[in-house]
């Protein structure tokens, strides 16, 4: 019978091949994992990004954008190429610095944490919390401060619609998904402060804003969405017009003269050239009969010096029409 001189034979081929395998290079052997990829692997590979704090807590299977930067991250913090794409080399650091993930990770089954806010607790905290979950449409009317039972409904349905344990409570993941939803809530919106006068464009209901109002020819000086001052102003000439946008105030002077005009421009605040917000004896004595060279003139000059005195280089001026 010839079966048994079979055996070295193949005894020989499996040490050629293991050998072989030995002498290949690593890379070879793994399948790169880069953008528009699909599959177990990308759980996998999304699991342990979030474990790093690189990924979203949600797990996909598709290799997105968010899972692309996840990797440029972790590439840059070991000093290696950023080029978003998973490599031998970058896979067996991964794997080093993370653990296996479990089954409830991969298939998002997750666990409800402790409660930091529930039915019955009143406060800041819960204002907050109401606030961020209109701006997500999932809280209607005014904000309370009150955790009740619309706010319980509230948070039901956003757990729901995120694969959040639905508990009604507010836990760690539930704020932090809410967090990243959402912009920090102005004073206004937490308490219902409705602004005067035509609507705020909304890059001045965050920070500190000079906000410029050209249809009604308005200043308002508003801080977190809270109108706290407002002024009558006009602006330049067809030829010269005030420029409209986003700027921010980067010089201030108190007694400035224009040395291209030689005319007086008090309490002045330049944001964009040489326009500025400043007093204007001219519109206080004509009215809008006249028109600036480009500046924002204000005709109250008790008003604007107090402005000027609250007003600090950086703050936002928004020039615009409502």
């Amino acid at each position: 019978m010839r079966t048994p001189r079979l055996v070295p034979m193949l005894l020989a081929l499996v040490l050629a091949l293991s050998l072989a395998s030995l002498a290949a290079p690593a890379n070879a052997t793994f399948d790169r994992l880069r953008f528009g990829d699909t599959g177990w692997k990308v759980r996998v590979l999304q699991s342990r990004l979030h474990q790093l704090g690189l990924h979203s807590e949600v797990i996909t299977s598709r290799f997105d954008a968010q899972t692309r930067d996840g990797v440029r991250t972790f590439q840059a913090r070991r000093k290696r190429p950023t080029s978003g794409v998973v490599d031998r080399a970058t896979w067996d650091k991964l794997v080093a610095k993370t653990t296996e993930p479990t089954t409830e990770a991969l298939h998002n089954i997750y666990t409800p944490g402790p409660a930091i806010l529930k039915l019955g607790d009143r406060g800041l905290p819960v204002r907050r919390l109401q606030a961020r979950l209109e701006q997500v449409k999932w809280w209607k009317g005014e904000v309370t401060g009150v955790f009740e039972e619309t706010t319980v409904a509230a948070v039901t349905g956003f757990q729901e619609k995120r694969k959040i344990p639905v508990t009604g409570e507010v836990d760690r993941r539930t704020l932090d998904r809410l967090a990243e939803m959402t912009r920090k809530p102005t004073k206004a919106e937490l308490f219902n402060i409705v602004p005067t006068g035509p609507a705020l464009d909304p890059r001045c209901l965050t920070g500190r804003a000079m906000c410029v109002d050209k249809t009604s020819r308005s200043l308002r000086w508003v801080i977190d969405g809270v109108v706290k001052s407002r002024y009558d102003v006009r602006f330049g000439s067809d030829e010269l017009p005030t420029r409209e946008g986003a700027f921010a105030v980067f010089k201030k002077s108190r007694d400035h003269v224009s040395s291209l005009y030689n005319t007086s421009m008090p309490f002045a605040m330049f944001f964009s050239g040489g326009q500025a917000v400043h007093y204007s004896p001219d519109f206080a004595a004509t009215g809008y009969n006249g028109a600036s060279h480009g500046c924002v003139n204000v005709r109250d000059y008790n008003g604007v010096r107090w402005l000027f005195d609250q007003v600090q280089v950086g703050d936002k001026v928004i020039v615009y029409r409502s």
